[in-house]
């Protein structure tokens, strides 16, 4: 019964998308044939997808036609990728106010974009086709201006919002219902090897500009204020800010990342 109500939502995702792209056609004539490129003319979410991102991935090196075919092969083999993309449409949908309608992520906004090309990129590595993956991490920095390394761990319902200049290293772990804002770091400290990420639980919003170095934790449902340098394991629920950062209070709400409220930045007048 699950699976059917399961698949009947997906099926009711992909008619929404379909429908709202319909009317842009109207309304647009200019986009047209992009919209029937890139939407209309595919019958599944997954077709679209490996479609227009292997578009905007392509190269001389390795042309659209066959990054999609790994891109399908990718989706066919793990049906965990398929519910992470529509978990992430879900969560762009959901907190990201400059959206309006499940296409214009889909078609529009890189965060995503990037987001399901390091899927396949993850895929491939775990499938030890290395080569090919950092090829496809690459790409992904080139064209989206988001570095995420393949192997690092990245959940469901997944916000890279406006994404320009995020780092994810080898060994970060991202659980799910994660927000991230542009430049955040998930980095290391040094040259040390071995596992030397953040692992941020699940809840957790990420402010812009912020660095998180080392292998520490980032405590459920907490809260980084913008700019802030974190070095320290952080418990759940806190609100942390500043350079270095430390914690100045609880969390605004129970799951920050789902209400985006980086009211944070206000509070920070108490480290002064």
């Amino acid at each position: 019964m699950e699976s059917v109500k399961a698949q009947t939502e997906t099926e009711s995702l992909w008619d929404n998308i379909r429908k709202d792209v319909a009317v842009q056609v109207e309304r647009e004539p200019i986009l047209a044939s992009f919209l029937h490129a890139t939407i209309l003319n595919h019958t599944t979410l997954e077709s679209a997808l490996s479609f227009h991102l292997a578009n905007k991935l392509d190269s001389p090196v390795a042309p659209a036609l066959l990054i999609r075919e790994v891109i399908d092969e990718a989706l066919e083999s793990d049906a965990g990728i398929a519910a992470a993309v529509r978990a992430d449409l879900a969560a762009v949908e959901q907190r990201d106010s400059a959206c309006h309608s499940l296409y214009e992520p889909f078609l529009f906004f890189k965060g995503f974009h990037a987001l399901q090309a390091y899927r396949v990129a993850h895929w491939l590595w775990q499938q030890n086709r290395r080569s090919l993956s950092l090829f496809l991490q690459h790409r992904i920095s080139v064209v989206f201006a988001v570095d995420i390394h393949p192997a690092a761990q990245l959940g469901q319902g997944i916000l890279l919002d406006h994404a320009t200049g995020i780092v994810i290293g080898e060994t970060a772990v991202v659980e799910d219902n994660v927000s991230i804002m542009q430049s955040v770091t998930l980095g290391g400290t040094g040259k040390e090897s071995g596992d030397r990420h953040p692992k941020v639980g699940r809840g957790v919003l990420i402010g812009a500009g912020t660095k998180i170095l080392g292998n520490i934790d980032i405590g459920r449902c907490s809260q980084i204020a913008s700019g802030s340098v974190v070095l320290k394991s952080v418990p759940e629920k806190s609100l942390v800010a500043g350079v270095p950062a430390r914690v100045i209070g609880n969390a605004s709400c129970d799951q920050p990342s789902l209400s985006m409220n980086q009211c944070a930045l206000s509070q920070v007048d108490q480290l002064r």
